[in-house]
């Protein structure tokens, strides 16, 4: 008996100090967490073909989704109107052929030709700023910064030939990855609309298929984490893609109305930009400052007076109208989001990086919660 009690409070003193102890248990899993990653480097040859395939398969997929989380709504409407779904799905894909038709006869020649204009002319542009700096070095008022002033300009002056000789030179030695990346996005606009008439089809009934093969314990909770993750992803694509339509489109109005050239252009590039959560309009303005500076301080203050009508009534208006708190996600926690996928990604991680966070979010929050449901280290001791 005495061996026995001996033992039960060796244990009980294991248990209370180690299994128990909230920093043992965070340590053992974050040690766990690395054992897994340092496992699967040194067994990255086995994943070759998966991300091969994936790499082929992702970039349609990746559409196809997009274009499903639009239009979904709209067909899940007209089904409640006694529409067949079918019927729905075959009249958004005429509208889209239609829009697309029109985008090829109206919009990409008026971008062509801008884009065009912009580039034969840039050699200009830069000499035009180069005189302009010039004359201002000329004022008395910069006598004493003049030598920093024209070191500055001269290095700037020399990096932009030097940049520009580098993307040249880029563009040769890349052509045939060039040709490849092309070839990629042919085949998947090809096979997108194929993806998603099934995903708009059937796609509701994606979720319950895959959890029939788990166990039945978990397909409820599992069903759960997928739905809330669908909520979130569906809800930043919607409301992203809206607020970027709605700033392409005020871009556009605003510089058309001042006159400033390339105004098409530069709204479309605005609207893509936005897709990136607080850097994006910040992006887009660096080309129509530098048409700006280019026109004279005149056109360079209506453009900023356009920047920042649109930053207010995007800020104030559309953002919280469309997306509201829907993720719940902190500014710098986004921010750190985008210059992590960024880095590790490239444009394809800056676009993708927020909904991805948002739906590892549901899938940690929940695993969190089971945690502290089957372990005794989140209870409150109540108070006698």
């Amino acid at each position: 008996m005495e061996g026995k009690s001996k033992r039960s409070k060796s244990i009980s003193w294991f248990w209370r100090w180690f299994l128990n102890n909230q920093v043992v248990t965070a340590l053992l899993v974050v040690l766990l967490i690395l054992l897994i990653v340092f496992l699967f480097t040194k067994v990255s040859y086995l994943f070759a073909p998966i991300w091969q395939f994936l790499a082929i398969v992702g970039l349609p997929i990746i559409l196809a989704g997009i274009l499903y989380y639009l239009m979904n709504p709209v067909v899940d409407y007209l089904e409640k109107r006694q529409i067949p779904r079918l019927y729905s799905i075959i009249g958004l894909f005429i509208l889209v052929i239609a829009l697309i038709v029109w985008g090829s006869v109206v919009i990409i020649p008026k971008i062509q030709e801008q884009t065009i204009s912009f580039i034969n002319n840039f050699p200009k542009y830069i000499d035009t700023i180069d005189t302009k700096l010039t004359e201002i070095l000329r004022d008395p008022l910069f006598n004493q910064f003049r030598e920093q002033l024209e070191s500055a300009g001269g290095k700037f002056m020399s990096s932009t030939g030097e940049m520009l000789q580098d993307i040249s030179k880029s563009t040769v030695q890349s052509l045939g990855s060039f040709v490849g990346a092309v070839a990629t996005i042919i085949v998947a606009l090809l096979t997108m609309p194929f993806i998603l008439f099934y995903l708009l089809k059937d796609g509701k009934q994606l979720a319950p298929y895959f959890v029939s093969f788990l166990p039945t314990r978990m397909r409820k909770p599992t069903l759960k984490v997928l739905s809330e993750m669908n909520d979130q992803v569906s809800s930043y694509i919607r409301g992203q893609l809206t607020v970027a339509f709605a700033v392409a489109i005020m871009f556009i109005i605003g510089f058309t109305v001042i006159g400033l050239d390339y105004a098409v252009t530069l709204g479309i590039i605005a609207g893509f930009l936005n897709l990136i959560p607080y850097l994006g309009s910040f992006l887009a303005m660096i080309p129509a400052v530098f048409l700006g500076i280019v026109a004279g301080p005149v056109m360079l203050i209506k453009v900023l007076i356009v920047f920042a009508l649109e930053q207010t009534i995007e800020g104030r208006l559309i953002s919280p109208l469309v997306l509201g708190n829907q993720l719940a996600i902190h500014p710098v926690t986004i921010l750190l989001v985008l210059l992590t996928s960024g880095k590790l990604f490239g444009i394809v991680g800056v676009i993708l990086g927020i909904p991805v966070y948002a739906a590892a979010k549901v899938v940690i929050s929940h695993i969190f919660e089971w945690y502290t449901t089957i372990s005794t280290l989140y209870e409150e001791k109540s108070k006698k």
